[in-house]
């Protein structure tokens, strides 16, 4: 099974137009789905035209009374997507304003059955590309990943800030089984949430590919949800947070890495690959 996690916020526009082309992919390939739609407190009509699908497709929806920002929507989102899940299943997780073609989501899958743990879409891989900015928002753009690929350094990565992207299940479940409520600590600071998940799965050791696609900016029609000074500010207490010599990440953590690769290992000679038992490692601090 594939869940798709989509948050939504005030995307009462694109909504009408995201969710048949999802369904459209998948019927033309004879694919299920569960989507799990995580409406963010919207004030507009988000939650009725999540709702009008209930007795057409596979759905569950998760309502926010208020706006709690796309941290909090996405561990919400994970949540549920790994408690349903069976260990050999696969989560994606999607855009709720109609910029990502659902098409993707094949090619993440496809991707992510070569043997990858994680997979990203990335508008820098060749074929990629970023339609409806600016060379301003561009710039900025590089910038952002650019510093990101110096602090962290997540292999096989050149996209860190694109949410668009598929996850073995097991690896989910396991990464909230190992760090609890750390998994995203940051939930509050804007987008940071999208780069802390590839960080603590890079921590566990995962493998990381990317799909090329393009940004369709262009097609947006419902506001932005960034506030780039917030996810900035993230951005760098997130770099601190991994670096800090003094209880930072990479000292907190520290064979975690040895040990989630381990059990992994005797996981992998028993049964194959794409149904891993759970492993049996103990929660950070707990």
């Amino acid at each position: 099974m594939i869940f798709l996690i989509l948050p939504a916020y005030n995307e009462e526009v694109s909504l009408p137009k995201l969710l048949p082309k999802i369904i459209f992919e998948f019927e033309k390939r004879n694919k299920q789905f569960h989507l799990i739609a995580v409406n963010d407190g919207s004030i507009d009509k988000t939650r009725e035209i999540l709702e009008s699908y209930l007795n057409k497709i596979n759905i569950t929806i998760i309502n926010h009374s208020i706006n709690r920002g796309l941290g909090e929507t996405e561990r919400d989102g994970f949540e549920a997507a790994t408690e349903m899940a069976e260990e050999s299943d696969y989560i994606v997780r999607v855009e709720g304003d109609d910029t990502h073609d659902p098409k993707y989501i094949f090619d993440i899958i496809a991707k992510l059955e070569e043997g990858y743990d994680v997979v990203n879409t990335s508008r820098f891989q060749p074929g990629g590309d970023q339609l409806g900015l600016n060379s301003y928002r561009k710039s900025l753009s590089k910038l952002a990943n650019l510093f990101m690929k110096v602090m962290f350094n997540v292999k096989g990565v050149k996209d860190y800030s694109c949410g668009f992207r598929g996850y073995k299940a097991y690896v989910l479940k396991d990464a909230i089984e190992v760090y609890g409520n750390a998994f995203l600590q940051l939930k509050g600071l804007g987008f940071t949430a999208t780069l802390e998940t590839l960080i603590k799965l890079k921590i566990l050791g995962c493998r990381f590919s990317e799909v090329p696609f393009v940004l369709r900016y262009d097609l947006k029609e419902s506001e932005s949800k960034m506030v780039s000074s917030i996810t900035t500010l993230g951005y760098f207490t997130m770099a601190i947070l991994y670096h800090w010599p003094w209880g930072g990440w990479k000292v907190q953590y520290r064979g975690l890495n040895k040990l989630y690769q381990a059990n992994r290992a005797k996981a992998i000679k028993q049964i194959n690959i794409r149904s891993i038992p759970r492993r049996t490692i103990s929660r950070i601090g707990g």
